[in-house]
């Protein structure tokens, strides 16, 4: 194993190493080839379109080869000047020395330039390789009168540029495609990021509004029951039904507490059933006793549904607690009713005053809460000051 794994790294080293250096490799292979043509007597490659009086050595194809050779060398960082000189040269060669280094050269920064170059890029490239076919052909004809020698030539060096140009032109689409892939595969990395957020934050907000439905109401009515007990002065029965009150409604937090930890650390088990509308005439008893005066007429005989009836109860719930807060001694009028199949929760509050002892702290989330679940049901909540008072209203389709 270990000798596979230090097989592996200096392959890799390796293919760096040549990556790297693959230019300087390129021009040496070049060179290579241009000087194996001339020592094998290959150089005179189509010589019937030499323009010199005279054959001359081949190895002037090596000489003629080596500007295009250093043009390979720099091609990463001037690849369409070496690709403009070498043409230069390449055309030089073929209508006098010959040689086959500046034709690979040539072949070589095509490639390049062609793999590096955008659509329209390519486009106009292949208009030109087209265009240099065109005018070698026209050239050849001229020179030699012959058609068949001229289209033969025209043949074989668009076979050559055509070729050349096809597998770079591949090559790029394919890093064209695979750069696609990388980007969606980058898109759908953010948006599973994006969901995934969006995921944890519903559930933190779904914690939040069930602890608030859990807990809040006890602590609020624990607030209450001590508050009515301060109210009245000292009377030791009432004072020991207050403690007895406020016992009860820290057993029932702590055990709504430990059903949601349970949940939250297992995954499973029911959280406690919020309270329903036969709470609420307990609510209101405990509001009277914090010194609010208030009006409730019952709850409507037919039925709804139960995360309709749970959720008028957290509205009722909710409301006498902010008045215990915030208007004591006030006069508080409590309606709920069904209209048109909608079950209408409204909770007026008039002519309080906040409480002069220390109370317990709101910031208003849980009215924010409440409205999220009655809009979230298809209800319409509203809560706002109206003249010296306050109300809060909530209508639920009882279909919800």
């Amino acid at each position: 194993m270990a000798t596979t794994s230090g097989a592996t790294v200096r392959a890799a080293a390796g293919a760096g190493w040549v990556q790297r250096h693959r230019p300087f490799l390129d021009a040496a292979g070049v060179a290579a080839v241009s000087a194996i043509s001339a020592a094998a007597g290959l150089g005179e490659i189509w010589d019937v379109l030499s323009v010199l009086p005279e054959p001359v050595s081949p190895w002037w194809g090596v000489v003629i080869a080596m500007p295009a050779i250093v043009c390979v060398a720099l091609k990463r960082r001037y690849p369409r000047i070496g690709l403009a000189v070498t043409t230069v040269l390449a055309v030089a060669a073929l209508f006098t020395v010959g040689g086959i280094g500046t034709l690979v050269a040539l072949l070589d920064l095509l490639w390049t330039v062609t793999l590096g170059a955008s659509p329209g890029g390519r486009r106009r490239i292949l208009a030109g390789c087209a265009a240099a076919t065109a005018a070698v052909f026209a050239l050849t004809v001229a020179l030699t009168g012959e058609l068949r020698i001229a289209v033969l030539i025209g043949l074989q060096l668009g076979a050559l540029l055509g070729a050349d140009y096809w597998w770079a032109t591949a090559v790029a689409q394919a890093n064209e495609l695979a750069e696609l892939h990388r980007r969606e595969a980058r898109e759908v990395v953010r948006l599973a990021e994006r969901d995934r957020d969006a995921a944890l934050q519903r559930e933190r907000d779904g914690m939040a509004r069930e602890l608030h439905d859990l807990v809040a109401g006890h602590v609020s009515a624990m607030a209450i029951r001590a508050e009515a007990a301060l109210s009245n002065g000292r009377d030791p029965v009432a004072d020991e039904a207050a403690l007895r009150a406020v016992r009860d409604s820290s057993l029932e937090a702590h055990e709504a507490l430990r059903s949601m930890i349970r949940v939250l650390r297992a995954g499973g088990g029911e959280l406690v059933v919020p309270p329903r509308l036969d709470r609420v005439p307990g609510y209101v008893d405990e509001a009277r006793r914090a010194g609010l005066e208030v009006s409730f007429a019952g709850t409507p005989a037919a039925p709804v549904p139960v995360v309709v009836e749970q959720l008028a109860t957290s509205v009722v719930q909710e409301s006498l607690a902010n008045c215990v807060r915030h208007a004591a001694g006030g006069r508080v009028v409590i309606e709920i009713g069904l209209d048109d199949e909608t079950l209408v929760v409204r909770v007026d509050s008039r002519d309080g005053r906040p409480l002069e002892r220390p109370e317990l702290p709101g910031n208003g989330s849980g009215l924010v809460m409440l409205g999220e679940r009655v809009r979230a049901l298809g209800g319409r909540f509203d809560a706002g000051p109206v003249g010296a008072g306050w109300s809060v209203r909530a209508s639920l389709p009882v279909d919800a």
